[in-house]
């Protein structure tokens, strides 16, 4: 049988090129979410009271987002999104099992965060058209805090999964709220637990409502 070390070893060598930068990676992330937040606040104009409950459905929409394409998407096989699967659960929980969560460098960001080029097509699948739908069926403020909150949460997701894969002598795992979400998330790398509970990556709201976290 591999050792985890083996797999890693060859995952590496077979994909993650000699060009590849995780800090590169990384940045483009903040640059990316952070740029559109800056826009999406500097089209703001006299927001109502009303519109700014767009950002808490916003949020709680994004979680069950985030339960519902890690539970039904990333641990099951549906066709037409094999790939996915395989990058998640034959990739993902083989690299990063209970027993090896953290990563050994910067390189291994890549095994971590979603590809760039998979940020921006769901941005412009799902995020884009969505906002348009809101700014003809509500206003464009519900439409720019919809864009703006739900880049907030992908930022936030990123953040907090990076945090979680960490070394354990990362001054950030000894935050108490990151150190509670990271339990969480390190009993979801368990081989038998995977497939089944704590699909939730930031906050169990959607495990609390479906009954799946433990």
């Amino acid at each position: 049988m591999t050792t985890n070390a083996e797999y890693r070893a060859a995952y590496r060598a077979e994909n993650i090129g000699p060009k590849y930068s995780g800090r590169a990676h990384f940045g483009f992330v903040l640059a990316f979410t952070l740029g559109g937040i800056g826009l999406c606040a500097w089209r703001l104009e006299a927001v109502s009271a009303l519109e700014w409950l767009a950002v808490p459905l916003t949020f709680l929409y994004a979680n069950l987002v985030e339960y519902v394409g890690h539970r039904w998407v990333m641990h099951r096989n549906v066709p037409g999104l094999g790939l996915i699967y395989k990058r998640h659960a034959g990739q993902h929980h083989r690299f990063f099992t209970d027993r090896h969560m953290a990563l050994e460098g910067w390189r291994d960001c890549r095994v971590v965060l979603f590809p760039a080029v998979l940020m921006v097509f769901f941005f412009g699948v799902f995020a884009l058209p969505s906002g348009l739908l809101l700014a003809w069926l509500a206003t464009p403020n519900v439409a720019w805090l919809f864009v703006a909150t739900a880049l907030g949460y992908y930022l936030n997701y990123e953040l907090l999964h990076l945090a979680y894969h960490l070394p354990e002598a990362s001054a950030l795992l000894r935050l108490p709220f990151v150190k509670r979400l990271r339990r969480l998330h390190h009993r979801h790398h368990h081989a038998g637990l995977m497939a089944h509970k704590n699909f939730n990556i930031t906050y169990p709201i959607g495990d609390w409502l479906f009954g799946t976290r433990v």
